[in-house]
């Protein structure tokens, strides 16, 4: 799937009941997202919800897409440019956070667990 595919249809929306999660805002536009992971050994299962820009879900699309299958310590791993090579692009300043919102909650998860 492509970047545009996950901005028009977003993959992975849900809630991950018994699992891990961590919400983040950001304050500039208002985007709000919950990121959900299940997580033994590896991540079984990854989810969120939002109320936020296209850009946005999709990078959450793409996140969870990405980080299901890996373990634990390679979760800590995950950065900016991660996020903007599965975009495929670097947004613009003035969307920078919104891409990386996703980030930023899981960025929670993994300093707590």
């Amino acid at each position: 799937m492509n970047v545009y595919t996950h901005f028009k249809e977003p993959r992975n929306v849900g809630v991950i009941k018994n699992g891990l999660k961590a919400s983040a805002k950001n304050s500039l536009c208002g985007d709000e997202l919950t990121l959900y992971l299940k997580i033994n050994k590896k991540v079984e299962d990854a989810k969120f919800t939002a109320n936020a820009c296209t850009l946005c879900q999709a990078s959450a699309s793409l996140l969870t897409d990405y980080v299901k299958g890996l373990k634990k310590e390679k979760l800590k791993k995950i950065n900016e440019k991660t996020i903007f090579k599965l975009l495929g692009f670097t947004p613009t300043p003035s969307r920078t956070g919104c891409a990386l919102l996703p980030l930023k909650a899981l960025k929670k998860i993994t300093q707590v667990n």
